[in-house]
């Protein structure tokens, strides 16, 4: 069965290969009133190294509002403003159209092996669509995994908005993915931090034009202020900079609630069933049989873009190509890229029919980082898992938006190939040797 998940921050759609079991969704929560700011047990690790002039790393886990120059980079410079003595640097770890389902898994190798003092975790908006559980599950895990690698490491929760959460909002409710979030939030006594409330409250009072084309002409006194251009990423001059002014208010309140260094306590999980073993793993020769070529990163025209994200990069050209390994867990997908060349690969899992899943997408007039072969709730033991790259092309024409078919037809070599880059692994268990 092929999911369908729509990106709420880019629109773009990723296409999730379910082989061949599947979770029951549970019954989504209660909205949550909406708060612009819940300090809990505040930053009191982060503050005491600021206070005290120290070098401090902060890290940024996720998705394109956040891998804009705006609310990341203006809260990196208000913090070194305000404490002028401390030396800040910044982990930035945003990858556009991603959410916590992928955040879980690479937040090892994207933020904790830089060793951060401060974590930013915004995903409510690409999580927008998802199920609260999983949210709870992914969210959980990445604060179980900062905390078992340093419990010293403050975290903080993010959430931005897009338009879909915004009549929630002028309603006092938090969204869906927020209030899953929220519990989260509260069982690890994490603050948040809710940029969209000040947002949505001056475009319920006329002040703020929420989406729409920016003006030629410089904005008057007393004429609303753009906040975006599509709904989703902010204007880095207005909508982000209103991020920044929430981010301000709130300081306050957090760092009340932040007095005394202490490390924080990894209790029993809220979700048994969490994804704090969840590991990005690199694709090993043994796993590959047939036409592969190895990819070395720093010099190749498309590896060279994504080095910083994957552990490495393998190509598979032919038809004899062949991705075989076993694991003992429940989950398991490719981390790979799709493509105008993307290719189509026949995937099985354990003894289920085989499934056809192409590496390209409607978007696909350029290449970008995806995941493929999701295997989620599986029982928990082992499975062999076989993907192979098929002689059979995708049909590409009718893959693609109709207003990327020109794209094709003016560059028809960028699309003739029909290759799968793979990346890692993105494991809930581990590989059997």
């Amino acid at each position: 069965m092929n999911l369908i998940r729509r990106s709420f921050i880019t629109g773009c759609t990723a296409t999730l290969l379910t082989l061949p079991y599947l979770s029951a969704q549970e019954s989504p929560p209660v909205l949550r009133d909406a708060a612009e700011v819940t300090p809990r047990g505040g930053l009191p690790n982060v503050l005491a190294k600021l206070q005290a002039g120290q070098a401090v790393k902060v890290g940024y886990l996720g998705g394109s509002i956040t891998a804009a120059p705006g609310w990341r980079v203006k809260s990196l410079k208000w913090l070194q403003d305000k404490f002028p003595t401390a030396k800040l640097s910044e982990i930035n770890a945003a990858i556009g159209g991603t959410g916590s389902d992928l955040g879980v898994f690479r937040v090892q190798r994207d933020v904790l092996d830089h060793k951060p003092d401060l974590l930013f975790v915004e995903f409510a908006v690409n999580d927008g669509g998802a199920d609260p559980a999983r949210i709870q599950k992914c969210m959980e895990g990445i604060v179980r995994q900062t905390w078992k690698v340093d419990p010293a490491t403050d975290i903080c929760f993010v959430y931005t908005l897009s338009e879909p959460f915004l009549n929630d909002l002028k309603a006092g409710k938090a969204s869906r993915s927020v209030t899953a979030m929220e519990g989260v939030a509260d069982h690890y006594q994490i603050p948040s931090i809710h940029l969209g409330i000040g947002v949505a409250s001056l475009e319920k009072e006329g002040k703020l034009t929420f989406k729409g084309e920016k003006p030629t002409a410089p904005a008057k006194p007393g004429d609303p202020i753009l906040f975006s251009g599509d709904g989703v990423h902010p204007h880095v001059e207005t909508g982000h900079e209103l991020y920044l002014q929430t981010i301000i208010r709130a300081w306050p309140a957090i760092a009340e609630k932040g007095a005394g260094a202490k490390p924080h306590a990894l209790t029993a999980p809220l979700r048994a069933d969490n994804w704090e073993k969840a590991k990005l793993v690199p694709v090993t020769q043994d796993m590959l049989k047939g036409s592969w070529t190895k990819i070395d990163m720093p010099t190749h025209p498309i590896g060279k873009g994504y080095q910083q994200r994957l552990p490495g990069m393998w190509k598979a050209t032919g038809p004899d190509a062949v991705l075989e390994f076993e694991f003992e867990g429940s989950h398991v997908a490719g981390y790979d890229l799709v493509g105008p060349d993307g290719g189509l690969l026949e995937v099985t899992v354990d003894a289920q029919p085989p499934k056809k899943l192409a590496r390209i997408d409607a978007h696909c007039t350029y290449h970008r980082l995806a995941t493929s072969l999701l295997l989620t709730g599986a029982p928990e033991g082992r499975h062999h898992v076989r993907a192979q790259l098929l002689a059979e092309a995708p049909d590409k024409r009718k893959i693609l938006f109709p207003k990327n078919v020109p794209d094709m037809e003016k560059n028809p070599a960028k699309y003739q190939d029909n290759v799968w880059h793979l990346g890692g692994l993105l494991l809930l268990g581990d590989l059997v040797k």
